[in-house]
């Protein structure tokens, strides 16, 4: 738009300079000013909504002086062992089955790999009721193999395609080299592209300990009264019980577990961010390779096995096929087992799932934005703030889900308002566990931007602001969108904090899942399967359209 202004004398340039001076940058001072701004919002967040409820539900448990007398019973390290047992064979297995997929994905090129992508992203963002219900499918007793089964399907996605994020771009003349001084395919696999892919691997592995060590609805629904983790025991001790120190000491030692997680992962981030990378190449597979595409097709029709029996089940009665348990959702189930319908808790579960979507959206997109800035920084003491922050937006993912509901309960009655009454409580504490997520979507994409194209709008004159909503903006908008629709489906079947501050008259469709398969009564369980394959579509088509804008593609998962 051009501007009226008044015409003043100004003195000729000097010889040989330009007729027209060139705008300069902000001063540095600025916009540092401006980054600091940036970074208090979602900073502060982490801090009200997050740090704040924690350490008070915590300082009141050790207050009451329980912390050595949980940590002397020999029962609380039994459970510490069952939980990182279980979690380290769920990990193992998400990274032998994720590795042949991983291939797949990043080195063939055949029909349907474009589905495989999809498909093995789905067990990620599905439910963990629904997850947890699909085994019961298969094994109606539950047991320990079932729940680290369960665990390792839904973290195959985080190993096959943060891996295949790094395969696909390894310089494939190291392997070529190997091949031609004679050696065979699996040693060249073994000798030079295991140990470069072994940093993303790493990564990988740390994340998905993290993911199975704080699993709750997988192990409520399959490890019952007979198999409790760290995670299920401080439900038990803060709802049940309330056992406020014994909650404590565990939530400290499942902390502890979950900051070496976190160390792990950041190291082999680092690695990772300086492995050897070229022109990754994929092609028709030959000889060998035809093994491993083979054994990917294995996994991911194992894949499809849990959810094609919740699907059966959802049709299936004592009477033959049916459709009843659809049907029942308009109602309150078998002798009024919710206060509300079905659809009328579906319908709740999609304005939560709005609400924290956006919240997370505006926090998660600007955190990703002054990482960015820290990491681009040349001053040192800038660089490692960014990777604190990183880790400490990483967090949420690992402590007890229980441990902030009950934080906010304790907490939140002194801001202005009293949020603990409020319809947005459940999307803060949903919003804290789909931040993290976000952010590992949307900054790698921010990071792609050329930031000459900054320093140039920068150099002309444009604020921050401007550089983001013209230069920054237009080239990540598709990622963003397939951001928010990531972090819906993850908000829509929540079900770790919401089980725990979700009001029986206006229940998320996980939560009343859950209350179905409580009741007794074959119409109530039939309900429960049918809202779980109403949840598990929702998931399927929204995973599809984030794959079709192409922001999941070789990103979504790389933690």
């Amino acid at each position: 738009m051009a501007h009226a202004h008044a015409v003043t004398p100004v003195a000729p340039p000097p010889a040989g300079g330009s007729a027209t001076r060139k705008p300069t940058a902000p001063p540095r001072t600025a916009r540092g000013l401006g980054l600091a701004l940036l970074g208090l919002a979602p900073i502060g967040f982490l801090v009200v909504f997050f740090a704040w409820p924690v350490l008070a539900i915590v300082g009141r448990g050790f207050a009451a002086g329980g912390l050595g007398v949980v940590l002397g019973d020999p029962r609380t390290w039994q459970l510490a062992g069952f939980t990182v047992a279980t979690a380290a064979a769920s990990t193992l297995v998400a990274v032998v089955a994720g590795l042949p997929v991983a291939f797949l994905l990043a080195r063939v090129r055949l029909p349907g790999v474009g589905l495989a992508r999809t498909l093995v992203l789905v067990p990620f963002v599905l439910p963990t009721v629904v997850v947890g219900l699909a085994f019961r499918a298969l094994w109606p007793d539950g047991g320990v193999l079932p729940i680290v089964l369960a665990n390792a399907f839904f973290n195959v996605a985080v190993v096959a395609r943060t891996v295949a994020g790094l395969w696909a771009r390894l310089d494939g003349r190291t392997t070529d080299a190997a091949r031609a001084l004679g050696a065979s395919p699996w040693r060249a696999f073994r000798s030079v592209t295991l140990p470069a892919l072994a940093p993303a691997i790493a990564s990988a592995a740390a994340v998905v300990f993290l993911f199975c060590a704080t699993s709750f609805g997988v192990v409520l629904i399959l490890g019952g009264a007979r198999y409790r983790t760290l995670e299920t025991e401080i439900y038990l001790r803060t709802v049940d019980l309330l056992d406020l120190s014994g909650a404590a000491a565990l939530s400290l030692i499942q902390f502890t577990a979950v900051v070496a997680a976190l160390v792990v992962g950041g190291l082999a981030r680092r690695r990772k961010d300086g492995a050897r990378i070229g022109s990754g190449r994929a092609g028709w597979p030959s000889g060998g390779e035809w093994w491993v595409v083979g054994a990917a097709g294995v996994v991911l029709a194992l894949l499809l096995t849990p959810i094609v029996a919740l699907l059966v089940e959802s049709v299936s009665t004592a009477d033959g096929w049916s459709l009843a348990g659809f049907r029942a959702l308009t109602s309150t189930g078998e002798k009024g087992a919710l206060q509300v319908s079905g659809w009328d808790a579906a319908l709740n579960s999609l304005k939560v799932a709005i609400d924290a979507t956006l919240l997370a959206m505006v926090v998660g997109v600007l955190a990703s934005v002054v990482l960015v800035a820290l990491r681009r920084s040349p001053a040192k003491a800038a660089r490692g703030l960014g990777e604190t922050m990183d880790a400490v937006l990483m967090l949420p993912l690992g402590v007890s889900a229980v441990t902030v509901g009950f934080g906010y309960l304790v907490t939140l009655d002194a801001l202005p308002g009293d949020l603990r009454t409020s319809p947005y409580l459940v999307p803060l504490a949903q919003a804290l566990v789909i931040i993290p997520l976000i952010v590992r979507m949307v900054l790698p994409v921010l990071r792609s931007v050329d930031v000459r194209l900054r320093q140039a709008a920068s150099t002309l004159g444009a604020s921050p602001l401007r550089v983001w909503r013209e230069i920054d903006l237009p080239l990540t908008l598709r990622p963003l969108v397939a951001a928010a629709g990531f972090g819906f489906v993850v908000a829509l079947g929540e079900f770790g904090a919401t089980s725990f501050l979700a009001r029986p008259t206006a229940p998320t469709l996980p939560v009343a899942v859950a209350t179905l398969m409580a009741r007794p009564g074959e119409l109530n369980n039939q309900m429960a399967y049918a809202a779980c394959a109403l949840l598990m579509l929702v998931t399927v088509l929204a995973v599809a359209l984030i794959d079709r804008l192409g922001a999941a593609r070789g990103r979504v998962g790389e933690f």
